[in-house]
């Protein structure tokens, strides 16, 4: 057997970000509180490097390494660079509320890196224990972040809850992933595939190790039955920290779900299978999702019911099972982000020393204090409720188009009826801010970068909205050369 050198060129961004973790960790050691803009200076050239490195290196092919368990291909790379650039808006939102609250610490930053780490693997994993691992290095990453405020009993209960049911939904994919094993003998995604196309893997078992498979990822994507976790974590943890969970996860989930089932399980008889399960998902989350959102009067916790219900759109462009359906899906994921990183920033934006802005009360008279926040939550939420010419009206449409090219007309339907429901709580949080009085004249000063960062974010909303077809052909054509 002869030993094959590994091409590190190819797993240059993640190299990178593991050395740059470890010397922010030790710099970090000896900087005095005053100078910790320095590791957050360190971080933000550390993402933003790493953006540019996949940025220049990328290419049409698809090329593996580490004989065979790690990937990189043009799905791989924009999923990562727009995993680097949305994180990296997060540290640059959290800067003064994190400062405030005393989680403005090196373990915030390096917590927040590693995650990123484990997000990248999983995005570039050929084989289903360097997904486990990533997902892992990500999970345990989010875990600790959850629990910073050490005196907070709201958020160290909040990451008890996230830890113990993901241990549970880890365990859940394990197992999956040990009867798939059994079913083909081989764990590498591609052989997987290879051998389920050549008759060669056990059905039964195959089926039975998909089961589980398919609840571990529910789990991983907050979708119903599977999102018990969502609302007590988005409510419990700190705002800065629900804004890391609520975003560059989803694109990390997103490649979890096209590497596992798409390229791995993706034999047209296996397909029809897990299909029918996400459909049973999609619908679920679409459901329980908005309904249960409009009963709530905590913000966070209702874009925690209303991320569960995206989750069921996106589920939506994957059950297509075609190309077209996987770039609406992919576009539709890096657009969440986008709207998730603005309403979340704008919570952070709205906190001050003392003072949660996580009521949806809280936002009342917004316009009233500053008309172009308000201009900006107003586009964020029009977006998340899908209304044109916002771009959120043009992600639910292409996942739409994808599911009724495939014959769910019926699905198709009820996810309509269910976006209008959704509608609702949305558009009330623009009445509070348009239409009633302001109980809290408190000026919003942000930081000028901050001030810029948000304001690019909410035009951004309304720009793709107008020229929504260069992300979405990036989307398909990454796809197209991927599979």
């Amino acid at each position: 057997m002869t030993y094959e050198m590994p091409d590190f060129l190819l797993a240059a961004p993640e190299i990178f970000v593991l050395t740059m973790v470890c010397a922010i960790l030790v710099i970090d050691l000896f900087l005095p509180d005053r100078l910790r803009v320095w590791t957050y200076i360190l971080s933000q050239v550390t993402l933003l490097v790493t953006a540019a490195i996949i940025y220049v290196a990328r290419g049409e092919d698809v090329a593996y390494t580490f004989n065979g368990m790690f990937v990189g291909d043009p799905m791989s790379d924009v999923l990562k660079i727009a995993a680097c650039l949305s994180v990296a808006v997060m540290l640059a939102y959290s800067r003064s509320y994190a400062r405030l609250r005393g989680i403005y610490r090196g373990e915030f930053f390096v917590l927040s890196l590693f995650a990123t780490l484990g997000m990248m693997i999983m995005i570039s994993a050929n084989h289903f224990l360097v997904l486990y691992l990533g997902l892992e290095l990500m999970s345990l990453s989010l875990y600790a972040m959850v629990a910073l405020p050490r005196d907070s009993g709201i958020s160290t209960e909040a990451a008890m809850k996230y830890f113990v049911l993901g241990a549970l939904a880890s365990g859940m994919l394990l197992y999956g992933v040990s009867m798939i094993y059994g079913a083909t003998g081989s764990l590498e995604v591609t052989e997987v595939a290879q051998r389920i196309a050549d008759g060669d893997a056990i059905p039964t078992i195959l089926i039975f190790g998909l089961v589980f498979v398919v609840a571990g990822i529910g789990f991983k994507l907050g979708a119903v039955p599977f999102h018990m976790w969502v609302p007590d974590v988005y409510q419990g943890a700190p705002t800065a920290v629900t804004l890391l969970i609520g975003t560059a996860p989803k694109l990390a989930s997103f490649a979890f779900i096209m590497r596992i089932l798409v390229e791995a399980l993706g034999a047209q008889q296996l397909a029809v299978e897990w299909q029918q399960m996400l459909v049973l998902l999609a619908v679920a989350s679409l459901a329980i999702g908005n309904v249960t959102a409009i009963a709530q009067t905590n913000l966070k916790r209702m874009l925690a019911y209303s991320s569960i219900s995206h989750m069921g759109f996106l589920l939506l462009g994957i059950l297509s099972g075609t190309i077209e359906g996987f770039g609406a899906a992919m576009f539709y994921s890096i657009i969440y982000v986008l709207m998730s990183l603005g309403t979340f920033g704008m919570i952070l934006l709205l906190s001050r020393e003392g003072f949660e802005a996580e009521n949806i009360e809280d936002f009342r008279g917004l316009n009233q204090r500053n008309p172009w926040y308000a201009f900006i939550m107003l586009l964020l939420m029009f977006s998340m409720a899908g209304i044109p010419p916002t771009v959120g009206f043009w992600a639910k449409l292409f996942v739409l188009q994808a599911a009724l090219a495939m014959g769910y007309t019926w699905l198709v339907v009820v996810a309509v009826l269910f976006s209008l429901v959704g509608a609702f709580y949305y558009l009330r949080l623009v009445k509070l801010m348009y239409f009633d009085a302001p109980t809290d004249m408190h000026a919003i000063e942000p930081y000028g970068d901050v001030r810029a960062l948000m304001s690019v974010n909410g035009l951004a909303i309304i720009g793709l909205g107008l020229v929504p077809g260069a992300l979405l052909a990036i989307c398909q054509r990454a796809i197209q050369l991927s599979l």
